[in-house]
C-alpha cells in the first residue's frame, strides 16, 4: 500500500474533516468554561479533563491499533466524537452547561483523540513511501493545527455569540464527514497474536523505552507538553485579562498559532533535508525555551504577542515533523501503533499536572508567571536535546533497524 496516492488524498480529506471537529470543541470548551467561572483553578480543570486520557488509555489504545484494522479504529473514533459533540450542542442549546458537563465532554472528546490520532499515525506509513514520511507528517500537522484552526477559533467565537450549541452541532457534522472519509481507506490486515493485551502494551512500551533515541525524544517531550499545557491552560485567560481581548480577539490569538504551522510546513521539509533530524531538533527546542521567555516579558500588545505564537508555533512543527517521523523510521510495523501511543502516554502524560501546574502559578504568582515557569521546563529538555541527540545517535538508530 506503500505510495498509494488516492489513500493519502483520503487520509488527508479526514484530517480536514475531523480537526474541523477537534478545532471547533477545542476552541469553544475554554470559552464556556470562562462563562461559568474565572477561577483560574476551575478553568485550569478543563484543560487537565481533556488531557487525562492520554496518561489513562494510551497503553491500552495502542494494542486495539495494532490489533484491529486501524482505519475502523480511526472510524470508531469519529463516532465517538460525534457523540460528545452532540451532547454539547444540546447542553449549550438548552441553556444546561455546567463544568462537569464540560470536563465530562472534554474527557470522552480526547479519548476519540488517543485512539483516532495513534491510527492515524500508523495509517501513514502504509499509504506513503518513507521517502515522503517527513512530508507527510508535516502536511497532516499543518492541517491539523493550521489551515484548519485558522479559519475555526475566530468562527468559534463568532458562533457561539450566536447560540452556545452552535460550534458543537457543526463539529458533530464534520465528524459524521470524518467518519465516512475514513472507512473507505485501505489498510493491511493486523497480524494475529494469542498474547495477552497487557503483554502487548508493554512490549510496545519496552521497545519505546529500551531505544535510547526514542528515550530521549519521548522526555523531551513530556517536559515540553507540561510546559505547553501550563500555558495552554491559561492563554484564555492571558488573553482577556492581560492582552484585553473578547471572544473573537481570543480566536484570531489562537488562529496566531495556526499561521506559525502554515508558514514553517513551506520550509520544514527542506530545512530537515538540509541540516539532518539532530541539528533540526535541537534548534527547534531552542526556539521553544526562547519563545516562552518572550511571551513572559513582552509588552501586553496582542499584535507582538501573536507574532511570538507564530514564532514559537512554527518552530514547534520542525520538532514534531522530525519526533513523529523517527517514531515512524525506527519502530517495527508490527509495533508501530503500540509504540506511538506510548509515547503519548508517557510524554503527554504530564499534560494534566502542566495544566494544574498553570492554575497554580496564575494564582500564586501572575499569569505571565505561568510563561516563566513554561521556559524554564524546556530549559530542561534543551539539556537533554543538545547531549542525547547527536547525529551519531540518529546513525546508530538507522544502522539498528537495518541489522
Amino acid at each position: 500500500m506503500g505510495g498509494g496516492g488516492s489513500a493519502w488524498v483520503r487520509l488527508q480529506a479526514v484530517a480536514v474533516s475531523g480537526s474541523t471537529c477537534e478545532g471547533l470543541l477545542l476552541a469553544a470548551l475554554p470559552l464556556l468554561a470562562v462563562s461559568i467561572t474565572t477561577d483560574p483553578r476551575a478553568v485550569s480543570l478543563v484543560n487537565v479533563a481533556g488531557q487525562a486520557p492520554w496518561l489513562l488509555l494510551s497503553l491500552f489504545a495502542g494494542v486495539v491499533i495494532d490489533r484491529v484494522r486501524r482505519t475502523t479504529v480511526l472510524a470508531s473514533a469519529y463516532a465517538v466524537q460525534i457523540a460528545a459533540a452532540l451532547t454539547l450542542a444540546l447542553l449549550g442549546s438548552t441553556g444546561s452547561l455546567s463544568l462537569p458537563a464540560l470536563l465530562a465532554v472534554a474527557f470522552v472528546l480526547t479519548t476519540a483523540q488517543v485512539f483516532g490520532d495513534g491510527a492515524a499515525g500508523s495509517v501513514v506509513p502504509e499509504v506513503v513511501g518513507p521517502d515522503r514520511l517527513n512530508m507527510a507528517n508535516s502536511r497532516l500537522l499543518v492541517i491539523d493545527r493550521g489551515l484548519v484552526q485558522f479559519v475555526v477559533p475566530p468562527a468559534t467565537g463568532l458562533l457561539i455569540g450566536i447560540s452556545a450549541g452552535l460550534p458543537a452541532w457543526l463539529a458533530a457534522a464534520a465528524a459524521f464527514v470524518a467518519l465516512l472519509l475514513a472507512r473507505g481507506i485501505p489498510s493491511a490486515k493486523p497480524v494475529y497474536t494469542p498474547a495477552h493485551p497487557l503483554k502487548d502494551a508493554t512490549a510496545g512500551l519496552r521497545y519505546l523505552v529500551g531505544t535510547p533515541l526514542l528515550r530521549s525524544i519521548t522526555i523531551t517531550v513530556g517536559l515540553g507538553s507540561f510546559a505547553a499545557a501550563a500555558g495552554n491552560s491559561m492563554l484564555v485567560l492571558y488573553a482577556t485579562k492581560e492582552l484585553h481581548l473578547g471572544p473573537i480577539g481570543y480566536g484570531l490569538l489562537l488562529a496566531c498559532l495556526a499561521v506559525g504551522w502554515v508558514v514553517s510546513s513551506f520550509f520544514v521539509d527542506g530545512f530537515v533535508r538540509r541540516f539532518g533530524y539532530s541539528a533540526s531538533m535541537r534548534v527547534a527546542q531552542a526556539c521553544a525555551v526562547l519563545s516562552q521567555l518572550l511571551i513572559a516579558i513582552v509588552p501586553p500588545w496582542p499584535v507582538l504577542v501573536g507574532a511570538v505564537l507564530m514564532f514559537l508555533t512554527g518552530t514547534t512543527l520542525i520538532w514534531n515533523v522530525c519526533s513523529q517521523s523517527s517514531r515512524q523510521r525506527f519502530t517495527p510495523p508490527e509495533l508501530l501503533g503500540r509504540v506511538l501511543t506510548s509515547h503519548r502516554a508517557l510524554a503527554w502524560g504530564l499534560t494534566p499536572l502542566g495544566a494544574l501546574a498553570g492554575g497554580f502559578v496564575a494564582v500564586h504568582w501572575s499569569l505571565r508567571g505561568v510563561w516563566v515557569m513554561a521556559a524554564a521546563v524546556q530549559l530542561l529538555g534543551t539539556s537533554l536535546v543538545w547531549r542525547r541527540l547527536s547525529a551519531a545517535a540518529f546513525k546508530d538508530a538507522e544502522a539498528a533497524m537495518a541489522r
